[in-house]
């Protein structure tokens, strides 16, 4: 059952990131997060987002602009080595707090805070209108790469922002799509390369399984999303996602999950 959750959620979701802001390690990691511990569902789905953004990369990777890869790619780069780092780091601290719901004992971690702060943060940037509605222009391509590096390598949350960022670059729709996709290359190869060093011993290895089904679904959900291009948007879809995250990012701040 739980595969099953994994692998539709890994499919709409990359359908999902062609018409919005969420990428899919935003709706992706809450679900990993409810079967396998905070830092190695991060992982999980960092492997996922990966291989599914390199599929995007053959679809659609040669209209991306060059010149905003320059200024906003490489400064994630740097930034989501950072935002690793600090993860790895704070996954491996004890509880913070410790307190009773219904005779059951709750844990509340620092990287599980950490994580479903981050959760409703971005959750509120499609449910408000005035964060929904967030746009920076070209001059600011710098900071967006650097913060959309950095809570990329932290969370795994970077669709965001980089649509936040991207949107006012005067790009085409297909170049905005097309650089955010090998933008999030970027910083996926960063990240990886990072956990690697401590999640391959907690686990990463032994559930291959779950990435590569996660992965196929995932590249089923681009080729549907590539082909609905032009004909659909999914506003409601998008709010609905948004309220469960948050409903989730509550659960996994109070110990709950």
């Amino acid at each position: 059952m739980e595969i099953l959750l994994i692998a539709l959620t890994a499919f709409f979701a990359s359908i999902l990131t062609f018409f919005s802001g969420f990428g899919l390690g935003t709706i992706l990691s809450p679900v990993f997060i409810l079967f396998f511990p905070v830092d190695l569902a991060i992982a999980l789905t960092g492997v996922v987002h990966f291989f599914n953004n390199l599929f995007k990369l053959i679809l659609v990777g040669k209209k991306a602009d060059k010149g905003v890869l320059l200024r906003f790619g490489l400064t994630a780069i740097v930034a989501a080595f950072i935002g690793s780092a600090l993860l790895i780091s704070v996954s491996g601290m004890s509880p913070i707090h410790t307190y009773l719901l219904f005779g059951k004992e709750m844990h509340i971690y620092p990287v599980k805070l950490m994580i479903a702060i981050l959760l409703i943060i971005f959750a509120a940037m499609d449910l408000l209108p005035y964060l929904n509605k967030l746009e920076f222009g070209r001059n600011k391509l710098i900071l967006g790469g650097l913060l959309s590096g950095f809570f990329g390598g932290l969370s795994g949350h970077q669709g965001a922002l980089r649509s936040a960022f991207l949107i006012k670059a005067g790009l085409t729709k297909e170049a905005f799509i097309a650089t955010g996709v090998v933008v999030a290359c970027f910083i996926d190869f960063t990240r990886l390369s990072v956990y690697a060093s401590k999640f391959l011993s907690s686990g990463l290895a032994d559930n291959i399984w779950v990435v590569v089904i996660a992965t196929s679904a995932a590249i089923t959900g681009a080729v549907a999303g590539n082909m609905l291009l032009k004909k659909i948007t999914l506003k409601f879809i998008q709010t609905l996602v948004a309220i469960l995250l948050i409903i989730i990012a509550l659960a996994l701040g109070g110990g709950v999950i």
